[in-house]
């Protein structure tokens, strides 16, 4: 009874967002939560039997001791390593199976993975949340030699996030409008991507015809950025429905 409660006092303090993200870890891997800020994501993984065991690291001091506060208070010490590290730095290869890296933007995501190469490529799969340049980072995987397992995309708070499962392995290259928005969330028709390209195609519309018909240089190439986000979103919402059905939707304008 006391072990119920406490996994579901844990489970009361992550987001839907870090809930769904550490939940794309295979069972049984040993994991590191990189930028484990208060730790609750490592708690989760281990008090919900996800990984046997977590080496929780951050670059900062303040949040690892908050981090080490948490993970006493819960009881999994013997579970939960803490060490004080700028990136994967701290990490020997082949100590984990899985890296999972969330909440920061994807230049430092990537730039940490990056700087351990050996130890990187040890590993059986990355769980990645890039807050930003989400093309860039999918790019990334297939030049270090990762395929693109299963991403998954919800709205939080007023906002979107792109969960991203990745393995070792080689797959052919992806078009611009697939790492734009993700082959594998097109290839399922995410509900959520649906809404996103939508309200995207919305507001790009929006800020090209604001512009209005005189066009300074600055403003004519920022038409042009606008138009191939345009582009890049309708063939998106075409790779998802071959047949958009009339009404309802602001495609059936296209």
């Amino acid at each position: 009874m006391e072990e119920t409660r406490i996994c579901r006092a844990v489970r009361s303090f992550l987001s839907e967002r870090m809930r769904r993200t550490a939940s794309f870890v295979t069972k049984g891997n040993r994991t590191a939560d990189v930028g484990c800020d208060h730790a609750y994501t490592s708690i989760f993984l281990v008090q919900e039997e996800i990984a046997p065991k977590v080496i929780a690291m951050d670059v900062n001091k303040g949040p690892l001791e908050r981090a080490e506060n948490n993970v006493k208070w819960f009881g999994e010490q013997d579970r939960i390593e803490l060490r004080l590290s700028d990136g994967l730095e701290k990490l020997r290869p082949g100590e984990v199976d899985a890296v999972l890296i969330a909440g920061m933007g994807g230049p430092l995501m990537i730039q940490i993975l990056r700087q351990a190469p050996e130890t990187v490529k040890g590993v059986r799969e990355l769980v990645l949340q890039p807050q930003s340049e989400i093309p860039e980072v999918r790019r990334f995987l297939h030049q270090t030699g990762f395929r693109i397992l299963e991403e998954e995309m919800l709205f939080e708070e007023g906002k979107y996030y792109t969960i991203l499962h990745a393995l070792p392995g080689r797959e052919p290259a992806w078009s611009k409008v697939e790492y734009t928005y993700g082959k594998t969330l097109l290839a399922a028709g995410s509900s959520v991507l649906r809404e996103y390209l939508e309200k995207e195609y919305e507001t790009n519309e929006r800020l090209r015809n604001a512009l209005g018909p005189v066009e300074t240089e600055k403003s004519g190439r920022r038409k042009e950025e606008l138009s191939e986000m345009l582009l890049l979103n309708r063939k998106a919402a075409e790779l998802m429905e071959k047949d958009i059905e009339k009404g309802g939707s602001v495609w059936k304008q296209w």
